[in-house]
């Protein structure tokens, strides 16, 4: 079995992404230097040096990486070492052009950014084989080397190419996968449009076309693409595998940023040795740390619930968004210490030095512009030492109260063309039940809609458009155990090819929710319709209401306007030993918190009423013990009630009662017993 933790490293992992080869040898002791007063125990390098590795075709220099590894082996520095295959050099692309991607609209990109590439040029493939060896042979067994890192960020900013070469690939994909074109016009509907295929030669992708493609080919398109990237992750992964056994082997995920939507890191995180992620905050306007949660959970539950890695995220403000403002002091260490709460086995950032040229020169990085007498460098030093106190929570797993069913292949198939509304967003509906779940202080693991669910009391289902006959079964089957279930509008309506199931919606949850739905009713813009129920509960909903028919289920809310007036909004069915709940509209955050907290009454979860809102308290057991964290996301000091005394390991108190954690703050205790 492959290693899954990085190797020769007994602390949590802490420094990122360092980049020398931007800067004069000269520079390199003093990084090393200011790393050790940092702490950090480990960086990322080569993941963008292929054309320093090999400046001319078959014609390698490894020197200046050779003394780059041996200076921070000297220095206790550990590497994580990545085959730098997300940007060929430029002479590949001059003997190669077909290796550039084409957009379905026929238009090729050009060289001269990052992540220019079709995944199914076999010259493409060649060479990427060609230097992951070279590295493997030359670096395996180096004694800096702690794990390997292929590529990065599958997907980001390009995944699916529609060249000719992907055209044959995909013929050859949907052959294998169908086995006969008559099976392909099946799952298809190709009967519709009179789109109907004699052989697999007539089959492209779905490039540019006058109206809506056909939407089974464009869904199996994104599957093709997403399984192609990862086949080449795959070859590249297998040779770092046989040259240099015992290294784990990563890819760095994004797993909750919707710029990276296109990959399925649920078969994705079967591939990998250890699960990494890259999270950056989507300064948006809402709650940033609550979209960090949900991706420190959504990672953690793509590795199964293991310990993973943050491999990256940023000290400070970034570069690509419109606005892009600094980290209040003390954001930083919050932001690290709510991804290690949450599972991470330490905390590292893109990058070490901030870039004086290129494109990224104002992300901010470990050693801003400013050198080390900023705020900045400060905090980098001082976080540096509490991810060094919080050593003994290395293998340790985070405490989950709830699951939510997640899926990207759903989202790929509601996000095509021509559907009810463009105002029903699935992401939008998970990020707004993840929220109520947060503030009701529960901890989520995300969960694929086949998988064992029956150890959590609560199940969410925020949006799952398509849903197996498989996940209707496990549903009905989680809930007639005993299971609580909340389903939101618009979930169990099309099987895995896009093809909506058989007799009334919602299809595979008819039986599990006691109700059918006649008819979808979304609303206009600025519309807006009340729920009320009969104990006077008034709730204000928009984007999408329902003609609901109970088979079953009890009405809990009804329309009290709109078309649907008069019938049932919210709806609950007792079936066997549990309880299912339905909500056929888009309640606001007030609506889903009062949804959500009858349901965890079902449940049985008790309210945690005695936490203040955005004071988040995570627990991570183990051999070592049981810690517990309160991350202080406000401007006010707050008490959070321990139950068991223990002892505080950021400042080493002894702590009991009420756990004293001042505004912007972290304290992790080791509780007693």
């Amino acid at each position: 079995m492959p290693e899954t933790t990085p190797r020769g490293l007994t602390r949590l992992a802490f420094g990122g992404d360092y980049n020398p080869e931007q800067w004069p040898e000269s520079v390199w002791q003093e990084d090393v230097r200011l790393m050790r007063e940092a702490g950090v125990t480990m960086v990322s390098v080569g993941i963008f040096s292929w054309a320093l590795l090999e400046p001319s075709p078959g014609t390698y220099d490894f020197g200046w990486l050779d003394r780059l590894l041996d200076l921070l082996h000297v220095h206790g520095i550990r590497v994580d070492l990545g085959t730098p295959t997300v940007v060929p050099p430029v002479w590949f692309y001059r003997a190669h052009p077909e290796a550039l991607p084409v957009t379905a609209e026929g238009v090729r990109y050009e060289f001269g950014s990052r992540a220019a590439i079709c995944h199914s040029n076999a010259d493409y493939r060649a060479a990427a084989a060609t230097i992951t060896t070279r590295l493997a042979e030359r670096y395996g067994d180096h004694p800096a080397l702690a794990m390997w890192h292929v590529h990065n960020e599958y997907g980001v900013p390009v995944s699916a190419c529609y060249c000719d070469s992907c055209a044959a690939h995909f013929r050859r994909w949907l052959a294998t996968t169908y086995g006969t074109v008559d099976a392909v016009n099946a799952a298809w509907g190709t009967a519709f449009w009179g789109q109907r295929y004699a052989g697999f030669e007539d089959i492209n992708p779905p490039r540019l076309t006058p109206a809506a493609v056909n939407p089974g080919q464009a869904l199996d398109y994104k599957r093709f693409a997403d399984a192609t990237m990862r086949e080449n992750f795959r070859m590249e992964r297998d040779i770092l595998h046989r040259l240099s056994p015992g290294v784990p082997v990563t890819t760095n995920f994004m797993t909750a940023l919707s710029q990276c939507d296109s990959v399925d890191y649920w078969a994705w995180g079967r591939e990998v040795d250890l699960v990494t992620n890259d999270h950056y905050l989507i300064t948006d306007g809402r709650r940033t740390h609550v979209n960090l949660a949900m991706a420190a959970d959504l990672t953690r539950s793509v590795a199964g619930g293991a310990p993973w890695l943050l491999l990256e995220h940023s000290t400070s403000g970034v570069n690509w968004q419109p606005r892009n403002p600094a980290k209040a002091p003390g954001q930083m260490a919050r932001n690290s210490l709510t991804h290690v709460a949450r599972g991470s086995e330490g905390a590292l950032f893109f990058q070490w030095r901030q870039s004086r040229r290129g494109a990224e020169k104002f992300h901010s990085a470990m050693v801003p512009h400013g050198g080390t007498d900023t705020r900045v460098w400060r905090e980098v030093v001082e976080l540096g030492a509490s991810v060094e106190a919080l050593g003994e929570i290395r293998g340790t797993r985070t405490e989950a109260d709830v699951a939510v069913l997640w899926d990207w292949q759903s989202w790929w198939a509601q996000n095509l063309d021509w559907r009810p509304s463009v105002d029903h967003e699935a992401r939008e509906r998970a990020d707004a039940f993840y929220e109520a779940l947060y503030d009701r202080h529960l901890t989520v693991d995300f969960a694929h809609p086949e998988a064992d669910v029956s150890r959590y009391p609560l199940v969410v289902v925020p949006a799952l458009y398509l849903m197996t006959e498989a996940a209707g079964r496990n549903l009905t089957a989680y809930v007639e155990n005993g299971g609580t279930l909340v389903v939101s509008y618009f979930s169990g309506i099309v099987d895995e090819h896009d093809a909506v199931h058989e007799g009334a919606y919602p299809g595979p949850l008819r039986d599990v929710l006691g109700l059918t739905v006649e008819e979808f009713s979304p609303l206009l813009p600025g519309e807006r319709v009340r729920v009320t129920g009969p104990d006077g509960t008034e709730l204000s909903a928009d984007v999408w209401t329902e003609f609901v028919v109970p088979r079953g289920a009890d009405t809990v809310l009804t329309y009290a306007d709109g078309l649907a007036a008069g019938l049932p909004a919210v709806t609950r069915h007792r079936l066997g030993e549990g309880t299912a709940w339905y909500v056929s509209t888009r309640l606001g955050a007030d609506g889903l918190g009062t949804l959500l907290g009858r349901a965890s009454e079902d449940a049985q979860l008790a309210p945690r009423a005695d936490l203040p809102r955005d004071v988040e308290v995570v627990r991570r057991t183990g051999e070592s013990g049981t810690y517990l964290f309160a991350v202080n996301h406000t401007g006010s000091d707050a008490k959070v009630p321990l139950g068991v005394p223990g002892t505080e390991l950021l400042t080493g108190d002894r702590a009991a009662g009420r756990l004293a954690v001042p505004a912007g703050a972290v304290r992790v205790v080791r509780l007693d017993g």
